[in-house]
C-alpha cells in the first residue's frame, strides 16, 4: 500500500502568533515553527498500517519554503519512507484553491491508495482542503475521523457528530481526515533520526508540477488589508448599594439578552 500524508509547519501553538501588517500574512518569525500536532497524529495513524503491513510505503508531501526541511525531516525520522516538498516563491500567500490545486498535481504523479490529512490546520483552521482535494482527484472522501481502520482494500471510519455517530466506509483509493480524537504521534528515535538524514526530500516548484499560480480564468482571493483587533474595553461594574439586582436586569435587557 501507498500512503501520501499531508504535513504542514505551522507557528507554535503554545506561543504568540502574529499577522504581518504589511502584507497581511502570518509572521513567521513572531514563533517558532513546529510540525502541526494533527500533521503528527495523521502521520501516526499511517505507521499504524505501516506497523501492521510492512510492505507500505510512506510519502509525507508539504508545500512551503526550504525552512520546512526540517519538518520534514522530522516525518522522516518518524517512520515516513520519504518526502515530497513544494517550494516556490509565486506559493507566498496562496490561498486554499491555488493550495489545493497544488497539492492534487503533486499527488497526481503516484499512484496512492490512501491519502491521509489532519481535519484542519491551527493557523488556517479552514477545514475544507481535504474534500477540495477529493474533488480535484476524483476520489471518495472519508472526512473528520475520530477512528480510522483498513482491511480488505476498504477504509472504515467513525465520524462524532452533534448526538450522533456516523460509521462510514468506503473502497480505496480515497482521501481521509482525521481530528485529534486519535492518538498522539510516536516520539522519533535514535535509530530513526540517522535513518532520517539518508532518506530523499524531492524538491518541487510549479514549474515542475505544470500549475500556473495566477491563472486568467480562476479566481483568487487575496489579502486587501489588516489591522490590529482592539483592545477589550472595560465591562460595566455594579456595586451592590441595594440596588444591584434591578439594575442586572435593566442592563440584561438593554443588552437583548433576556
Amino acid at each position: 500500500m501507498k500512503i501520501a500524508v499531508l504535513i504542514k509547519e505551522v507557528p507554535d501553538t503554545g506561543a504568540d502568533r502574529a499577522l504581518n501588517p504589511q502584507t497581511g500574512l502570518a509572521d513567521r518569525a513572531a514563533s517558532e515553527a513546529v510540525l502541526d500536532e494533527i500533521g503528527e497524529r495523521t502521520l501516526e495513524v499511517a505507521l499504524k498500517i505501516l506497523d501492521a503491513d510492512p510492505d507500505t510505503r510512506i510519502t509525507v508531501l508539504s508545500m512551503g519554503p526550504d525552512s520546512i526541511q526540517a519538518t520534514l525531516r522530522k516525518a522522516l525520522a518518524m517512520g515516513a519512507a520519504d518526502a515530497v516538498q513544494i517550494s516556490d516563491d509565486a506559493l507566498i500567500g496562496a490561498d486554499l484553491v491555488l493550495t489545493a490545486e497544488v497539492l492534487a498535481a503533486a499527488l497526481r504523479r503516484e499512484q496512492y491508495d490512501l491519502v491521509l490529512a489532519g481535519n484542519m490546520s491551527t493557523d488556517g483552521s479552514a477545514g475544507m482542503l481535504p474534500v477540495m482535494l477529493a474533488e480535484l482527484l476524483s476520489l471518495p472522501a472519508a472526512t473528520s475521523l475520530s477512528e480510522i481502520s483498513i482491511a480488505d482494500g476498504v477504509l472504515r471510519g467513525t465520524r462524532e457528530l452533534e448526538g450522533a455517530t456516523a460509521q462510514i466506509s468506503t473502497p480505496l483509493p480515497a482521501i481521509a481526515s482525521i481530528t485529534e480524537a486519535l492518538p498522539d504521534a510516536r516520539f522519533p528515535n535514535f535509530k530513526g533520526i540517522m535513518a532520517a538524514k539518508k532518506k530523499p526530500i524531492e524538491i518541487l516548484s510549479l514549474a515542475d508540477l505544470g500549475v500556473d499560480a495566477l491563472p486568467a480564468d480562476t479566481a483568487r482571493s487575496i489579502m486587501l488589508t489588516v489591522a490590529q483587533k482592539s483592545p477589550r474595553e472595560a465591562g460595566t461594574i455594579m456595586n451592590d448599594d441595594g440596588q444591584a439586582g434591578a439594575a442586572l436586569v435593566d442592563f440584561l435587557a438593554k443588552n437583548n439578552l433576556v
